[in-house]
């Protein structure tokens, strides 16, 4: 049995299987994404969802479902299943389901009397097309397969209605059609490895609901274009490969493509293996360049994500590659955004306070896992010019005062990773001295320091250092209230809220607190903010304290950094914690691993999502598959394989 496996009890059971969601990409942008009876819940799934730059910025869904009938002597079994009105789901398919697994690519087994049939299915590695592998296990009378192709040509934003604008005509290709149902959309090959029969019959598929939609307040209601059927016989042992992508294919060689991309697959057979293939599933390549994009399926490339996320899900995994061509790309940003330019930037947020010292903080991961001098020798002078440039009060939302620290303005706009706003302006308007930004420019001006020491450069190491020990007595002087770190402080207010923010001043590399302050702000996190899937936004004890993230739009930014968990937040806890306890920590992370363990099998399949509710069960939300709790999940795993290393030595 495989690592990821679901059995028919769980998979017949709706309430719990269409909950379960799995994503796989083709790191240039297109996915597949549905759940693990193929009954869409989301707008945003669907079986060939692409991005269309053509048209705009946004992905668009091509082919929605397509659903798959056995008929033997004359009797149809739909393998499909779709929600409609009422609660009510057609045809059913998901009651012949006998297991679902995903060892190397998802395999869904389904048993239709004597007849056993699997389906298998991938993307071609940088090219929008979804492969579909049928195979028929076992049957024992002449068996016949139809299949119906739900077309939606939209936007994962919108949704589409039966319309006199639809183009319901068909070009005929090797093995199967093209449609194109609007102008300025591609046209989408639908092609089968064998040859068969299409009955052209357009119709539409009326009132397929979404309930995620609805859940969330939006609309949830659309028709899908159904435009005919494939029909073919398949024998005993025979397998038949369907083709849906925006060029045409040669039948004849699908059966090839499909092996040469199996051995491009990595098996997925426990938590890292399956963290690793989920962080190559959010590479992003661009003809030259090439992006980490924060989550799937609605999040572009966001720096403060990209560079929080980098090392651990790059050289972390053996991906050394990926690392180089990503950061290759950003850092022309970044010299873009300090030679003044504030417009067309593809990374997003490169102007928020925080990005260029999360830059320096990627740089030296790095360190940690080339070398010091390797990081001074790639990086070096472009970390000591993004000091200068901070220092010369250059960047438009970072302040150097007199104290040594960095002074941000977060009323009009959110300035930090809390950027959940309401009419433009931050529901959590942390402003003024923040918390882990002042953390993150110590750490910052400490590290530079060691860089110019390793170039040769004492005198500015030194003027680095002592700027540092200035931060480093201000720090301690405006947020030390004795028990742990005010969040922010502004004027005379100090902002009392117990978050996760402040575990940065223990987690970084350098810290300007002493031991026993360092101890006290991790266990008041640990009795205050830890659960099994990561730290809460905010301790339940404040009395702004809103744990569930549900309801309408307003309702979850309120709740978004109010009270839910986010699972990347425990990358610092496990740093600060084993900073304090060593060694002896290790067993207690271990076992706090297990939740994410299980969130794997939760909300979607081989992956982390972006945030659970703050109370038990600690049910996931947001973004299905997120960067920043990948990738601190994978630094966890690397932190204990590290103090293993160093028992064994």
């Amino acid at each position: 049995m495989s690592y990821l496996n679901f059995d028919k009890t769980l998979l017949m059971n709706l309430e719990k299987s269409i909950s379960k969601e799995i994503i796989r990409t083709n790191r240039a942008g297109t996915y597949n994404f549905t759940t693990l009876v193929d009954c869409n819940t989301r707008k945003y799934h669907g079986q060939l969802v692409m991005p269309l730059p053509e048209l705009d910025n946004s992905n668009h869904v091509l082919l929605s479902s397509l659903d798959e009938t056995v008929i033997q002597h004359g009797a149809e079994f739909n393998l499909g299943v779709h929600k409609y009105e009422g609660n009510n789901y057609y045809p059913n398919g998901h009651k012949y389901i006998r297991e679902f697994s995903c060892e190397t690519i998802s395999k869904t087994t389904y048993r239709v009397g004597g007849v056993i049939l699997s389906k298998e299915r991938m993307l071609v590695s940088f090219e929008p097309r979804i492969l579909i592998k049928y195979t028929l296990l076992e049957a024992h009378s002449p068996t016949t397969l139809r299949f119906k192709p739900f077309l939606a040509f939209r936007s994962v934003n919108e949704l589409t209605y039966q319309n006199h604008l639809a183009n319901t005509s068909y070009l005929e290709l090797k093995n199967g059609i093209s449609m194109k149902m609007y102008e300025g959309y591609p046209n989408l090959c639908m092609q089968f490895s064998k040859t068969n029969s299409y009955i052209h019959q357009p119709d539409w598929n009326k009132n397929i609901e979404y309930y995620k939609e609805q859940e969330r307040g939006y609309a949830y209601k659309e028709d899908l274009l159904v435009p005919g059927y494939f029909e073919m016989p398949i024998k005993k042992g025979e397998s038949i490969i369907f083709s849906a992508g925006i060029t045409e294919v040669s039948p004849r060689t699908l059966s090839s493509l499909w092996e040469q991309e199996i051995t491009r697959r990595n098996k997925r057979t426990n938590m890292f293996s399956c963290l690793k293939n989920s962080a190559q599933q959010l590479y992003k390549r661009e003809g030259d360049k090439t992006y980490l994009l924060a989550g799937y399926p609605w999040f572009g490339a966001r720096a403060r994500d990209e560079f929080v996320s980098l090392v651990a899900c790059t050289i972390v995994i053996g991906r050394m590659d990926y690392f180089d061509a990503i950061i290759n790309t950003a850092i022309p940003e970044i010299e873009r955004f300090m030679e003044g330019e504030r417009e067309d930037f593809k990374l997003l947020g490169i102007d928020e306070p925080d990005v260029f010292l999360l830059f320096i903080m990627a740089i030296q991961h790095f360190a940690l896992h080339q070398t010091t001098e390797e990081a001074a020798k790639r990086f070096g002078k472009l970390v000591i010019k993004i000091i200068q440039f901070i220092r010369k009060q250059n960047h438009p939302n970072l302040f150097l005062h007199n104290n040594g620290l960095l002074y941000v303005n977060g009323t009009e706009k959110p300035a930090t990773w809390m950027n959940a706003v309401e009419n433009g302006r931050p529901i959590t308007p942390r402003t003024g001295y923040i918390v882990e930004i002042n953390a993150l420019w110590y750490n910052a001006l400490k590290f530079a320091s060691e860089i110019e020491n390793v170039l040769g450069n004492e005198q500015s190491s030194d003027l680095l250092n002592y700027q540092a020990e200035i931060a480093r007595d201000s720090f301690v002087k405006i947020f030390w209230n004795g028990t742990y770190l005010y969040d922010y402080v502004v004027d005379n207010y100090r902002d009392e809220e117990v978050r996760p923010n402040m575990l940065l001043a223990v987690a970084l590399l350098y810290s300007p607190l002493d031991k026993q302050q360092q101890k006290s702000i991790v266990d008041i996190t640990t009795k205050e903010l830890l659960t099994p899937k990561g730290l809460r936004s905010l301790s339940p004890k404040s009395g702004s304290y809103r744990p569930e993230y549900i309801g309408g739009q307003k309702d979850r930014d309120w709740n978004y950094h109010n009270g839910p968990v986010w699972p990347f937040t425990f990358g610092a806890f496990a740093s600060a914690y084993l900073r304090i306890y060593k060694k002896s920590g290790k067993s207690f992370i271990e076992r706090m691993l297990n939740g994410f363990e299980t969130d794997m099998t939760e909300l979607c399949v081989g992956s982390l999502s972006e945030l659970c509710d703050g109370n038990p069960p600690f049910k996931g939300h947001g973004a299905p598959s997120f960067a920043m709790s990948v990738a601190e999940v994978l630094r966890v795993l690397d932190m204990l394989k590290k103090i293993d290393n160093e028992i064994a030595e």
